[in-house]
C-alpha cells in the first residue's frame, strides 16, 4: 500500500456489462497504464459496484503478462470518468459517488455526457461561438416542428442523448411538400408534414430528438467531411492535440467510420483559415464547458465547413473515441498521463 502511495495513483470508472464483465474502451485503458508505468505511475479501472467506504476493489494492467488482476486500493488521486453508459452515470449510485469524491476533495473529469441541445443553448449565447451553432430546435410539439422544417426544407433528426451518429436522420422536403427521410442505412418517403408526423411524432418527443438545419457541406474528391478536434488541457488552458477528418462514403448521413467513413490526412485539406477556426474555437469552448459543468480534462469537437465557406460545429464529445491516426492517439495518451500528474501535483 505505501508502495502504492508514494507515486500518483490513478482511478479509470468505468462500468459493467450486463453479464458483469468490464466495459468501455478496453485498448485506451492498456494504453494509459503502459505509459503511467514508465512514468513511475499507476493506474487501475474500477466500476461502481466495486466502491467501498474506504477502499477501492478494481483491476490493474499487467503490460508483462497482459492481463488484468483483481486488487484492492485506497481511494485514488485522481478519477477519469469513462464511464461508457449515460444510464449509468445518471443513476443515483454514481450522483452519490461524484459527491462524495467532492466531499473527499478528489478531483475528477469529466463530468458527464454532454446533452447536445444544452450545449447548443450553451455555445448559442456565448459571443465567440454562437455564429458557429447550426440553428437548433427541441422536438416537443408538431406545429413548432412543422414551423422549423418549413423554413429549413431539409433538416436533421438527432436524439439528445447520443453519439457515434445513432438515430441520427435526413429529412428532405421536395417541390410537392413530400418529406424523404433518410438514414445510415434505410429511406422511406411520406406523402406530407402531417403524413411524417403521424408515423414518427410520438417517438420523436418520447427520445428528446432535436430537430437541426441541414447545412451543405463542403466535398473532397465529390463527398462530405468533417473535422474532428481533440482537445486536452493544459496548467493555464486548453490546447490542440490534434485534427483528423471523416469524409461519407457509402451512406452522407454521418462521417464516422463505424458508419463506413473514411480517415482522410488533415494536411491533404488544411489551410491557414481552417487552422484560425479550430485555435479560435479551442478556449472558449473548453472553458465554457468547465465552468457550466464541472472540469472538462479533454473532449474532442465535431466540425465542418460549407460549401459557401462558413464553418460550424456539430457537437462537442466528454469521452472521445479512439483516433485512428496513431500520432493523434499517442499524443493523447501523453497529454493525459501529463494531466494526471499536473492536477495530482506529482512531478
Amino acid at each position: 500500500m505505501n508502495n502504492i502511495q508514494s507515486r500518483p495513483l490513478i482511478g479509470i470508472l468505468s462500468a459493467q456489462n450486463k453479464d458483469g464483465s468490464l466495459a468501455g474502451n478496453i485498448p485506451l485503458f492498456k494504453k494509459i497504464q503502459k505509459k503511467l508505468i514508465s512514468l513511475h505511475g499507476i493506474s487501475f479501472i474500477f466500476t461502481l459496484e466495486g466502491v467501498h467506504h474506504d477502499w477501492i476493489e478494481g483491476f490493474i494492467y499487467s503490460p508483462e503478462h497482459n492481463k488484468w488482476n483483481k486488487a484492492s486500493f485506497p481511494y485514488p488521486d485522481v478519477i477519469y470518468n469513462r464511464i461508457p453508459f449515460r444510464t449509468t452515470e445518471q443513476s443515483e449510485l454514481c450522483q452519490k459517488f461524484f459527491t462524495s469524491l467532492k466531499d473527499r476533495k478528489i478531483p475528477y473529469f469529466n463530468p458527464g455526457f454532454i446533452d447536445k441541445y444544452k450545449f447548443y443553448q450553451l455555445m448559442g449565447n456565448h459571443p465567440k461561438i454562437k455564429k458557429y451553432i447550426p440553428d437548433t430546435i427541441p422536438i416537443h410539439e408538431k406545429t413548432e416542428f412543422f414551423s422549423f422544417l418549413n423554413k429549413h426544407k431539409n433538416i436533421y433528426l438527432k436524439p439528445a442523448q447520443s453519439s457515434k451518429g445513432a438515430g441520427i436522420y435526413r429529412l428532405n422536403t421536395s417541390t410537392t411538400n413530400q418529406l424523404l427521410l433518410e438514414g445510415r442505412s434505410t429511406q422511406k418517403t411520406y406523402l406530407s408534414y402531417q403524413h411524417f408526423w403521424d408515423v414518427w411524432g410520438e417517438t420523436l418527443i418520447a427520445k428528446n430528438y432535436l430537430a437541426q438545419m441541414d447545412i451543405h457541406s463542403a466535398e473532397y474528391e465529390g463527398k462530405r467531411f468533417d473535422f474532428r478536434i481533440l482537445v486536452h488541457a493544459d496548467p493555464l488552458d486548453y490546447s490542440l492535440t490534434g485534427v483528423g477528418i471523416r469524409q461519407s462514403q457509402r451512406q452522407d448521413i454521418t462521417t464516422h467510420t463505424i458508419s463506413g467513413g473514411r480517415i482522410v490526412p488533415y494536411p491533404l485539406l488544411q489551410t491557414e483559415e481552417h487552422d484560425q477556426f479550430i485555435q479560435s474555437i479551442i478556449s472558449p469552448i473548453g472553458n465554457t464547458l468547465s465552468k457550466e459543468f464541472g472540469f472538462f480534462g479533454e473532449f474532442s469537437i465535431d466540425a465542418g465547413i460549407s460549401k459557401d465557406g462558413r464553418y460550424y460545429i456539430f457537437e462537442v464529445n466528454s469521452k472521445p473515441m479512439s483516433f485512428n491516426e496513431p500520432e493523434i492517439e499517442e499524443e493523447k495518451i501523453e497529454r493525459l498521463c501529463r494531466l494526471f500528474y499536473q492536477i495530482t501535483n506529482f512531478t
